[in-house]
């Protein structure tokens, strides 16, 4: 099967992106969103610069729009480390790893946001059962993110070997994206 032109997978990453702000911005289950899929996308297929920089580009678009608040630190930080998760199952780009990065990357997820509602939210008291206690009200939300990366991530890493006839990318898109 021939290989992608570097204009076709730019054209995936735009529509990931585009996406992905379309996806946060529409209404949808909480938490159920393609932005973990984006990450894990970016960091397994683009040099680890631009991949955070379209995190935080589809993350500040629609931050804008929904509205700014105190745990946005948190958010960020673990789609940051998500694209980390990315760059780990590029190594070696299965099936398998891709599935471990993004449960991987949904638990990142839960354990830092919901630290961060536990710090500096005001639901919560500031002990460790308070801390206990917004995990325990956040299972629900869990099941939802897990569910939704998985899901995503198969779509997003399933279009493009469907499109490449590969999970990973040539070795001439490495070379042109680095550039």
């Amino acid at each position: 099967m021939a290989q992608p032109s570097d204009r076709s997978v730019r054209r995936l990453v735009v529509g990931c992106v585009v996406l992905g702000i379309v996806a946060r911005l529409v209404p949808h289950p909480w938490n159920v969103s393609p932005v973990t899929a984006i990450a894990l996308f970016a960091g397994a297929h683009l040099p680890r610069r631009w991949a955070l920089g379209l995190v935080w580009l589809l993350l500040a678009c629609t931050d804008l729009i929904l509205g700014w608040h105190t745990t946005l630190p948190f958010t960020w930080a673990a789609f940051s480390l998500t694209v980390l998760f990315g760059r780990w199952a590029r190594q070696q780009l299965t099936t398998g790893r891709l599935i471990i990065a993004s449960v991987a990357s949904s638990l990142l997820f839960f354990i830092i946001t919901n630290f961060g509602v536990w710090l500096v939210g005001e639901l919560y008291p500031r002990t460790l059962e308070g801390l206990s206690t917004c995990y325990v009200a956040a299972i629900p939300f869990f099941r939802n993110t897990l569910l939704g990366d998985l899901v995503y991530t198969g779509v997003f890493f399933g279009s493009f070997s469907l499109l490449t006839g590969s999970l990973r990318p040539s070795r001439a898109h490495h070379t042109a994206a680095v550039h």
